[in-house]
């Protein structure tokens, strides 16, 4: 296949690559990667196997690293790059640079120098799973990964609870058992659940239900591949306030009065701050 081949200016270029299929990169993005001075990357062999497959030379150019684990000094060689009028293609392993992967500090460093930087958009994991999942799309937010501990997760999905759209998170295999049980307990058994897993690949798989129903078909499997994870939007419950004594009492058996009022509050739908002044009225009852 040809690709144009012409001079880019001087630059910063960030390049979406596919998240599985090979043919899903654009015409522009091949074209870049053709014509660029520099070519970095988050995984440099995975960039080189992508350019070989679609027939991109790179006569005599660099492929550089470029990761999460990269220090300052990298940064500032491709902005020393750019400034000597150099055109520069940075490419994350898979996806869109910047959404959950690396060039974050590289953009910012090539915009406080007044450097141009260009975006070739394409493949994203996120847009491809809202477009699947059924959910609403018109508002939806984007996650990423939540964090590793549990008591840390479950307090960061209490705080998402009542948001108005559609929520869109990244897990890894080994967690997403432990993470949907997590948003089950939090965001309570009936709220609308997606989980994608390898998106336009050979074994794409999109189970749909609710919490209660994704969490139960994921917990004895043995998941592999990537995986996006959205809820649907939170919606009106009303709670009576028994059954929120009653819903303490039980998480105040094993949890400390705040991370049980975190819980139940995710679980019912409930203001934080009322479920624990009540789960404090409770503990001084005790």
């Amino acid at each position: 296949m040809n690709h144009i081949t012409k001079p880019l200016s001087a630059g910063l270029y960030l390049v979406a690559t596919p998240i599985g299929s090979a043919r899903d990169i654009t015409l522009r993005a091949l074209d870049i990667l053709a014509s660029a001075d520099l070519i970095a990357a988050e995984d440099t062999r995975t960039a080189r196997k992508l350019m070989e497959i679609h027939g991109v030379p790179l006569n005599g150019r660099k492929v550089v690293a470029f990761h999460d684990h990269s220090g300052e000094g990298a940064v500032a060689g491709l902005v020393a790059a750019i400034k000597a009028g150099k055109s520069v293609a940075y490419v994350s392993e898979a996806g869109t640079p910047l959404v959950a992967d690396p060039g974050y500090e590289l953009g910012r460093a090539v915009i406080a120098e007044d450097l141009p930087v260009t975006s070739a958009p394409g493949a994203s994991a996120v847009l491809a799973a809202l477009t699947v999942s059924g959910l609403p799309t018109d508002r939806f937010a984007f996650v990423g990964f939540l964090p590793a501990t549990k008591q840390q997760r479950e307090t960061e999905i209490a705080a998402l609870r009542d948001a108005p759209f559609t929520l869109v998170f990244y897990e890894s295999p080994k967690r997403v058992q432990e993470m949907l049980t997590n948003l089950r307990d939090v965001l309570g058994e009936e709220r609308q659940a997606v989980v994608c897993r390898e998106l336009t690949k050979k074994f794409e798989e999109i189970s749909r239900g609710t919490l209660a129903e994704v969490a139960a078909a994921f917990a004895d499997r043995k998941v592999k591949g990537e995986l996006v994870v959205l809820v649907g939007r939170a919606g009106a419950i009303d709670v009576a306030e028994l059954d929120v004594e009653t819903a303490l009492r039980e998480a105040m058996k094993t949890m400390r009065v705040k991370d049980a009022a975190t819980v139940v509050a995710g679980a019912l739908g409930l203001p934080r701050r009322q479920v624990y002044q009540t789960a404090l009225g409770l503990g001084n009852d005790k």
